[in-house]
């Protein structure tokens, strides 16, 4: 029997006795969990130091970097995230509908969990702890597979978790890590029919595609964030020009950041050398439509292939548009139906933005990077789902579960 298969039927083990697990059990191991975390912030710090020196000399980008990157902050948030998802009502148990038939049935439809759940995931450490604590409440085992480069990491965050279940009534097979580099670990995944029951792939284009054309067991696509503000000609510029800052400036390698800026022409000529300054200034890179190199003829000519580009980089494509229309059927031809914003005061042409671009989540008058599971009030999140079957946008805990029907009876037959 292989590792991965191994590992698998193990986690499948676990998650039979971590179904009938309490909320009360659930809480309390995500609390030994957090309190591990913490505790052994300097032996996670020093294994993702590793990480950052072995991404560095292999030229890792800086924006690679800082997804990979750790420190007491983002621990902290690590931590506060796992104690945001105990807060949470526990989904498991939760009655969606009840209804009887003519005939004295009585119908129930209630949340249960998924099973086993697979992580297939890039330079990452935190989704380790997020996918993990919500797993863990929302009742099923988890299967985590990160990337090589984010190894050292995941193995310290890993054992932080494992001795937090050792400490609880949960068994510690319930989270496991494959922590071996050789991508065939990914093709066995992908192929553990009957035993895992849904795999979630969290990185770029090229993991997801492969995740979504290789594998037999169900999948969550998380899509590719190439996401775009509009700035309307009835936008309020002093509120605009910090959310677009914030939206590309804040973090560039992120999904909820944004790649392009379309902005109305009437607001153009006097607007757009503004927001171009303050970009510049925050060491962007902009390059743009042959009307906003006219406005500022500094910029770089935008290319074809920059409006279907997610940058993941300090590099912004910028578009002069004629209107809110315009700004939707260019959303529609580049966009990747992750996160999409308009900023503007006209509540007619907010509602046709909203109502018309076709994203995960769409947002009037605010930044983009709000879409994330912490942010949304769902703790943390398992990953950004841009399909529209089972779940959409930041995936929490219900988005994680199945559900059954229980019917209850008192000797009923079928005539």
């Amino acid at each position: 029997m292989s590792m991965v298969r191994d590992l698998a039927l193990s986690a499948k083990a676990a998650a039979r006795r971590l179904a009938a697990a309490t909320e009360q059990a659930k809480n309390h191991v995500l609390e030994l969990i957090a309190q591990e975390l913490w505790q052994a912030q300097d032996e996670v710090l020093a294994a993702n130091q590793v990480d950052i020196q072995n991404g560095a000399a292999a030229g890792m980008s800086p924006a690679l970097l800082d997804r990979l990157a750790l420190n007491p902050e983002r621990l902290q948030g690590m931590v506060a995230g796992v104690r945001q998802v105990m807060a949470l009502p526990d989904p498991i148990g939760e009655v969606l509908e009840t209804w009887q038939r003519p005939n004295g049935l009585v119908i129930e439809k209630v949340r249960v969990p998924m099973g086993v759940i697979g992580m297939i995931y890039e330079g990452r450490p935190n989704v380790t702890v997020d996918a993990s604590a919500l797993c863990l409440k929302a009742g099923s085992a988890a299967l985590l597979r990160g990337s090589a480069s984010a190894l050292e990491s995941n193995r310290a965050l890993v054992g932080c978790i494992k001795r937090g279940l050792a400490a609880s009534e949960i068994p510690p097979e319930t989270v496991q890590l494959i922590d071996i580099p050789e991508r065939s670990a990914v093709d066995e995944m992908l192929r553990l029919n009957g035993i895992l029951d849904l795999v979630i792939p969290r990185g770029g284009a090229g993991l997801i595609q492969r995740v979504i054309e290789q594998s037999t067991v169900p999948v969550i696509e998380t899509g590719v964030g190439n996401c775009h503000l509009f700035v309307d000609d009835q936008a309020d510029l002093k509120k605009a020009l910090p959310m677009v800052i914030n939206a590309k400036c804040q973090r560039y390698g992120v999904c909820n950041t944004i790649e392009s800026l379309l902005v109305h022409k009437a607001i153009a000529p006097t607007w757009l050398p503004v927001v171009v300054q303050a970009l510049v200034e925050r060491g962007v890179e902009v390059r743009g439509c042959p009307v906003a190199r006219e406005i500022v003829p500094e910029i770089k000519e935008a290319t074809e292939s920059d409006w279907a580009t997610e940058f993941l980089a300090p590099i912004i494509a910028i578009k002069v548009v004629n209107g809110v229309q315009e700004a939707v059927e260019h959303i529609a031809q580049y966009g990747t139906n992750h996160s999409e914003g308009i900023i503007t005061e006209n509540h007619a042409h907010a509602r046709t933005f909203l109502e018309q671009v076709d994203a995960a989540v769409v947002y009037h008058n605010a930044s983009t990077r709000f879409t994330d599971g912490f942010e949304f009030g769902f703790g943390a999140e398992i990953g950004i789902s841009t399909q529209k079957l089972h779940a959409r946008g930041p995936m929490g805990l219900r988005e994680i579960t199945s559900y059954k029907y229980m019917v209850h009876g008192n000797g009923q037959v079928r005539p």
